[in-house]
């Protein structure tokens, strides 16, 4: 009823009677209609300047921090055939154990007593090398005897030499001494010849003067004779000294040449001898390769070559080793977008393959089943899927990872950035831009001692 009217008949009809009345509203339907409203738009006001923390959401996956405690793959260093298998699939082995051994199929490897071949030859070169060796040394002691006996004979040549020249010294005075005696046994004789045409000495005397005249004449002409002789030997003497200089001469040039031809071969055969040796060594370690042996400790994953007799390249891959107490990281990816929002030390949490998690992303402290870690690695390069790879460790203050966690596990990554509120986030959201950029506080990030963390502290209230 609309109760226009100043006399109202409300108390005297009974509306329950009529089923018109129940068409038609209540005066306090709307109020309750209005309250509701209000009440729901108190609630989403409340809700609108709740925080909301403020992430990035990326798909990842487990691996092993440390290169070395990845999984491996054992290959092979040459090609051989499989001869036999000494583990099998989920076996623990130790670093040293004997994987499987190969056997050689090229021709040039396939003798037995290879290595032991290699050394006789080294053996034999080396012999070689030592004989050419005391050759040149035998050549050299030579050389040094060769001198010593030219010396010898260049002292014994200097001294006939001046022997010589003594000897004709001597004679040369011989020689002026007869002369001067044939002077005056001429000088007599020709006084003698006067006086005896004169008749004052005999023919006797002048026998006797023309006697001593012819001998001292003779004596001149044999001193002569002998200077001669004498000048000829000196000659000889000093031909002799150039002869024996020659002499040795030649010989010492030939035992040179022998010489350095010994070290010519010497030296050829220290060359075959490093080149033997470096066979040998090339030999003894493709004799090691036959046997595979486990590179580090671990368990045997897969086995990627089956049964005995297979024939393998170089480089093909055998089994897979998953090493013991690897340090697990995640890797993930993030756009470029995203990329400067995030900084080494900053909080991740983690939804890991196969743990049962309830998620409410924007209140990380009412989440369950998630795991905390520590971004310690941020690649400068961006990767070929168009995203930078960022390396996630276990947090070392927070609660643990699983122990049952195994590398190549899939991971959901919510990197935690700014805590701001509902309604900013939901504008951000609508408008499409990227979240805040946040940096640490470094007043709230120093310690007592006053030194500044060089890590940052993302505090999530």
């Amino acid at each position: 009823m609309l109760n226009l009217s100043s006399s109202s008949v409300e108390n005297d009809v009974l509306e329950r009677t009529y089923a018109s009345f129940d068409m038609l509203g209540h005066k306090h339907k709307g109020e309750r209609l209005r309250f509701g409203m209000l009440a729901v738009f108190a609630v989403m006001l409340v809700l609108a300047f709740l925080p909301w923390t403020q992430n990035i959401q990326t798909e990842g996956r487990v691996t092993m921090r440390s290169a070395l405690k990845r999984p491996q793959t054992v290959q092979s260093a040459i090609p051989g055939r499989i001869s036999a298998w000494y583990v099998q699939e989920g076996d623990h082995v130790t670093a040293g154990d004997t994987l499987l051994t190969l056997t050689e199929v090229k021709a040039e490897y396939s003798d037995p007593a290879l290595v032991e071949r290699t050394r006789e030859q080294v053996a034999a070169k080396t012999s070689s090398q030592q004989a050419y060796s005391d050759k040149a040394a035998a050549l050299a002691d030579q050389q040094h005897a060769l001198r010593e006996a030219r010396d010898f004979k260049l002292a014994s040549a200097e001294n006939a030499i001046e022997q010589a020249r003594l000897t004709v010294t001597s004679d040369s005075a011989k020689k002026v001494a007869a002369e001067t005696d044939l002077n005056v046994a001429q000088r007599q004789m020709a006084r003698y010849d006067t006086l005896f045409l004169r008749g004052l000495v005999s023919r006797t005397e002048l026998e006797k003067r023309l006697q001593a005249w012819q001998k001292a004449q003779a004596e001149f002409t044999a001193a002569a004779n002998k200077l001669d002789i004498s000048r000829r030997s000196l000659t000889n003497a000093a031909l002799a000294q150039s002869t024996v200089a020659s002499e040795f001469a030649d010989k010492l040039a030939k035992a040179e040449s022998e010489r350095q031809t010994a070290l010519s071969g010497e030296a050829e055969a220290r060359g075959e001898v490093a080149k033997l040796r470096n066979q040998l060594a090339n030999n003894e370690a493709r004799t090691a390769f036959h046997v595979v042996r486990a590179p580090q400790s671990g368990r045997i994953a897969q086995a990627l070559r089956s049964g005995v007799g297979e024939t393998v390249k170089e480089g093909s891959d055998l089994l897979t080793i998953v090493p013991d107490d690897g340090d697990l990281a995640v890797e993930m990816y993030v756009s470029p977008m995203d990329l400067p929002l995030l900084q080494v030390g900053n909080e991740v949490r983690f939804l890991f393959d196969g743990w049962p998690s309830i998620v409410f992303a924007g209140w990380p402290e009412a989440t369950y089943g998630t795991f905390p870690g520590e971004v310690v690695a941020i690649d400068q390069v961006i990767s070929e899927n168009g995203m930078y790879r960022v390396v996630v460790a276990p947090h070392s203050e927070q609660q643990p990872w699983p122990e049952a966690l195994r590398a190549g596990g899939g991971a959901r990554g919510i990197a935690l950035l700014q805590r701001v509120p509902v309604w900013y986030e939901v504008w951000r959201q609508l408008n499409g831009f990227p979240p805040d950029f946040y940096a640490p506080d470094p007043a709230k990030s120093q310690p007592k001692g006053g030194q500044v963390s060089k890590k940052p502290q993302i505090k999530i209230s």
